[in-house]
C-alpha cells in the first residue's frame, strides 16, 4: 500500500507540473503574440530588406518581442496573484479552479524573475550589439562574424559590470564575507545585480509616476471630446477652412526655389488640418460624449490619484508604528488563506485598478520627461535600435512595479521569488524616504498642474 501511495503521489506531482507548465506556456504565448503585433505596428517598414541585415533585424525583432512579453507578464504578475488569492478564498473546494494554486503563483513569480534577468543582461545587450555589429576586420563578412563580435562585446560588458559591482560592494559593505560571496555567480552575484537594477527601476518610477499622474489629465483631455460651453463650432470650422484655403493658395503661388517658405507654409497647413479635424470630431460627438464622458473620466482620474496618495500616507503611518508594514517584513498567511484587504474582493479589485493606473501613469511620465522624449515610438517609423531601447525601459519599469506597489503600501501581497530577496527592502530609512518622496512629489506635481492656469493669468497681469 505504501508503494502504491508513493507512486500515486509521484503521478499527481507529475501531472501538476505538466499542468502548470502548460498554463505558463499558454499565458506567455498570448503575451508574445500581442507584443509582436505591437512592435510590428511601430517598426519601420524600410528595415524589411532581403539580405544579411534582414536576418539580423528579424532576430532582434524576436528578442525584442520576447522582452516586451516578459514586461507584460511582470505587469500582470501582481494583479493576477491578488485576484487568484481572492478566488481561492471564495471557492476553496471548487473543482474547476484546482489548477489555480500556490505552486502555480510561485512558479510564475520565479519565471518572471528569471526571464527578466535573462532579457536585461543577455538578450537585449545581444540584440543591440548584434544589430550594430559588422564583424572584425580581416574576417569574412557574414552572420558568423557578427555573432562572434557580439559575443566578444558581451563578454567585455560582463567583465565591466562585474568590476563595477565589485567596486560598489567594496565601497558600501567592505566585508570579507560579502566580497567572497561575489564569487558565487548564480546564488549571490546575479540577485545582487538585479537588486541594484530594481532599485534603479524604483527610483525611475519615483521620478516618472508623479509626473505621469499629473500628465494623465492632459493626455485624457486630448483623447476625449471636451464639453462645448459658449462655443460656436460651426464658426470656428468656417474660419479654419478659410485659413486652410488661404494657405493652399499661397503655396500654389510660391515659386519652387523658395524652399524655406514652402516648408514653413506646409508645416503651418498641416497644423491647420489637424486643428480642423479636431473641431470636426468635436462637432460630430454626441451630447453624452461631450457633456458626460469627459467630466466623468476627469473625476475618476482625480479619485484614483487621491486614493493613491492617501494609501501612501497611511503606509507612512504604518511604517512608523508597525514593522510588519515593511516590504521585507513578516510573511503573510499564504495564498488562498486570508484576504489581503479589509474590504475583501472589492478592496482587491481597487488594488488591481490602482496598480494598472500607476503603471500607465509611469509610462506616460517616462515619455513626458525631456530626457526620454526621443524614445517615443512612431507608427511605421521606429528603428530597431529605438525599439530595443523602449523594450529595455519598459522592462525596467514593469519589473520594478510589484516592488514599488508593495513598498508604497498599495497592496499587502508579499513579494515572492527573487522580488522579495532585495536587501534594500529591509532598510527602514530607504523605504520611509521612498514613501515620503512619492507623496510629496506627487502632491507638488498635482498642485502645479491645477494651478498652472491661475499662475499664467497672474504672470500676464504682472506683465501688463
Amino acid at each position: 500500500m505504501e508503494g502504491q501511495d508513493e507512486v500515486s503521489a509521484r503521478e499527481q506531482h507529475f501531472h501538476s507540473q505538466v499542468r502548470e507548465s502548460t498554463i505558463c506556456f499558454l499565458i506567455f504565448a498570448i503575451l508574445y503574440i500581442v507584443s509582436y503585433f505591437i512592435i510590428t505596428r511601430y517598426k519601420r517598414k524600410s528595415d524589411e530588406q532581403e539580405d544579411e541585415d534582414a536576418i539580423v533585424n528579424r532576430i532582434s525583432l524576436f528578442l525584442s518581442t520576447f522582452t516586451l512579453a516578459v514586461s507584460a507578464g511582470a505587469v500582470l504578475l501582481l494583479p493576477f496573484s491578488i485576484i487568484s488569492n481572492e478566488i481561492l478564498l471564495s471557492f476553496p473546494q471548487n473543482y474547476y479552479i484546482q489548477w489555480l494554486n500556490g505552486s502555480l503563483i510561485h512558479g510564475l513569480w520565479n519565471l518572471a524573475s528569471l526571464f527578466s534577468n535573462l532579457c536585461l543582461f543577455v538578450l537585449m545587450p545581444f540584440a543591440f550589439f548584434f544589430l550594430e555589429s559588422e564583424g572584425f576586420a580581416g574576417l569574412k563578412k557574414g552572420i558568423r562574424a557578427r555573432i562572434l563580435e557580439t559575443l566578444v562585446m558581451l563578454i567585455l560588458l560582463a567583465l565591466l559590470i562585474l568590476g563595477i559591482v565589485w567596486v560598489a560592494s567594496a565601497l558600501i559593505d567592505n566585508d570579507a564575507a560579502s566580497m567572497e560571496s561575489l564569487y558565487d555567480l548564480w546564488e549571490f552575484y546575479l540577485p545582487y545585480l538585479y537588486s541594484c537594477i530594481s532599485l534603479m527601476g524604483c527610483l525611475l518610477l519615483l521620478l516618472c509616476t508623479p509626473v505621469g499622474l499629473s500628465r494623465m489629465f492632459t493626455v485624457m483631455g486630448q483623447l476625449l471630446v471636451k464639453p462645448t460651453i459658449l462655443e460656436d463650432l460651426d464658426e470656428q470650422i468656417y474660419i479654419i477652412t478659410l485659413e486652410e484655403e488661404a494657405l493652399q493658395r499661397r503655396l500654389s503661388g510660391l515659386p519652387s526655389s523658395v524652399e524655406y517658405n514652402v516648408t514653413e507654409l506646409e508645416q503651418e497647413l498641416e497644423n491647420v488640418k489637424i486643428l480642423k479635424k479636431k473641431l470636426e470630431r468635436r462637432k460630430k460627438a454626441s451630447a453624452w460624449e461631450r457633456n458626460l464622458v469627459y467630466p466623468a473620466v476627469m473625476v475618476l482620474l482625480l479619485i484614483e490619484t487621491s486614493i493613491s496618495v492617501l494609501l501612501v500616507a497611511c503606509n507612512i503611518l504604518c511604517l512608523l508604528v508597525d514593522e510588519t508594514a515593511m516590504p521585507k517584513g513578516t510573511r503573510g498567511p499564504g495564498i488562498g488563506n486570508a484576504s489581503l484587504s479589509a474590504f475583501g474582493f472589492v478592496g482587491a479589485a481597487l488594488e488591481i485598478i490602482l496598480i494598472f493606473y500607476l503603471m500607465v501613469s509611469s509610462v506616460v511620465g517616462f515619455y513626458s520627461l525631456r530626457v526620454f522624449g526621443n524614445f517615443i515610438p512612431k507608427k511605421d517609423d521606429t528603428t530597431m535600435t529605438k525599439i530595443i531601447g523602449n523594450c529595455v525601459s519598459i522592462l525596467v519599469l514593469s519589473s520594478a512595479l510589484p516592488v514599488m506597489s508593495r513598498t508604497l503600501g498599495i497592496t499587502r501581497f508579499d513579494l515572492l521569488g527573487d522580488f522579495g530577496r532585495f536587501n534594500w527592502l529591509g532598510n527602514f530609512y530607504i523605504v520611509l524616504s521612498y514613501n515620503l518622496l512619492f507623496a510629496i512629489v506627487t502632491t507638488l506635481c498635482l498642485v502645479r498642474k491645477f494651478t498652472s492656469a491661475v499662475r499664467e493669468e497672474l504672470f500676464k497681469a504682472l506683465d501688463v
